[in-house]
Parts: C-alpha cells; structure tokens; sequence
C-alpha cells in the first residue's frame, strides 16, 4: 500500500502539527481509510519533501505531524506552458499532464480563434496539485489567470518562447530547441491555429522563435504535450539539466 503524498501550504517542522484541508481529511480517512499514527509524505515547494503521521483524523478534519525531511527541497523549473483557451476538459487534461511533466507554470491565453474566455483558474490549480501529489515533483505550477494573447506578449521578460506553428512554415522543435536551456516558454494555440495578423506578430518579436511539429495536424491539447515533451528531452530536466 503506498504512502499517500499531500500537498500543505504550510511551513513544515518537526513536531509541529499542520491542518489539512477538508477534501484532504475525505480523501485520507474517507477513501483511503487510514488514520492516526498513519505514514504521509509532506511538502510545500519550499522545504524539500518530509516524512510525517497523521496526528488526528474526524470526518473533514485532519491534523499532520512531520517528523523529518527526506528530500531537500529543489529550485522551481522556469518553463511555461501559454496555450489557448480550448473546452474545460482538454484545459484540465493539459494541466495534469504539462506538472507531470515538470512545467514550472500553466497560463492560458485568449487569441482570436479561442473558443473561450473563460477559464477556472481555481480548477486548474486544484488539479496540477493533485498531479504534483501523485507524480513526486516537490513544487507545484502557479496557473495563472487567463489574459489576452498580446497582452502578455507585450509584458513578456524576454525569456526564449517557441510558439507552435501549424502551417509548418518554420523549422521542426527540435531543431530549434538543439542548445537551448531554461529559461524557456512553449506557447500552442487553438483549435484552427493562430490567425495570420497573430503569427505575424509574434514573428516580430525578437524573443520569439516559431517552430513545426511535424507533418501531421495535431489538437490543442495534444501539441501542447507533444512540445513539451520534445523541450524536456532536450532542453529540460529529463537530461538532468
């Protein structure tokens, strides 16, 4: 039976006990059936991983007590997912999937083919911690609220951003992400592409590069996976770097 692993945004000590939250007190007594003097794993994205017991357990409340750190605590990754506001449930899938696979931050984006404006940032948030919990990464992407494509463009830092083009009129990924390192920024858009006047734009951007992913046309959701995957292989930590 493994360990259930929580996620506490709370300073973590030894012998101090901590308040779960209620959905976590459900989960722990309700669906796992554990309870008192039971083994958790901890963490905040601050203090590293801890071993801990469940100290108290009634219904929807739950108290836990660390007792000693087993993994230090690493940096958060900067590389960011931007991607179009497409339905809620490929929205949701894209968020489980971009934290398994260690993408420091989610921020939708609205463009002139989104089919929505609206996001549940509350939702996305929920759902990248609990794919932090089950996966094992120590932090946990910030979701930020969604604003308009050029927007954010226009208050970008100047950290490397590839942007997915589905003409295929630019060089593949992963030629482009060759030597690349983090920082570094994967936007996708929606359903039907970027508008022309869009890719334009971001042509013009010096911080900007487009690239392909290949031959064939790939959802939303799938292109934004995809990219990601091929950043992490060669740009990202799943070479430990």
């Amino acid at each position: 039976m493994s360990t259930p692993r929580l996620y506490l945004d709370q300073p973590l000590e030894e012998g101090r006990e901590i308040p779960a939250t209620p959905g976590q007190a459900h989960h722990l007594g309700g669906v796992l059936r554990r309870g008192p003097g039971d083994a958790v794993l901890v963490f905040n994205g601050r203090d590293g991983e801890w071993a801990a017991s469940i100290a108290t357990l009634r219904k929807d409340r739950c108290t836990l007590l660390p007792e000693r750190p087993i993994r230090p605590q690493e940096p958060p990754p900067d590389t960011r997912l931007l991607v179009a506001a497409v339905k809620r449930d490929a929205m949701d899938w894209m968020a489980e999937k971009a934290t398994e696979l260690g993408i420091g931050s989610i921020r939708p984006v609205v463009t002139r083919r989104s089919i929505t404006d609206r996001v549940n940032q509350a939702r996305l948030a929920a759902i990248a911690q609990e794919a932090a919990e089950q996966c094992g990464r120590l932090t946990v992407p910030a979701v930020a609220p969604a604003m308009p494509l050029h927007a954010v463009l226009d208050g970008w830092d100047g950290t490397p951003l590839l942007a997915g083009d589905e003409r295929r009129e630019s060089p593949p990924l992963a030629q482009v992400a060759q030597g690349l390192r983090a920082p570094w920024a994967w936007l996708v858009g929606p359903e039907g592409g970027f508008e022309r006047a869009e890719l334009d734009d971001l042509r013009r951007r010096a911080f900007v590069s487009t690239v392909s992913l290949g031959p064939r046309i790939l959802r939303a959701e799938t292109a934004a996976v995809a990219g990601l995957a091929v950043l992490q292989a060669l740009a990202g930590d799943w070479n430990g770097r």
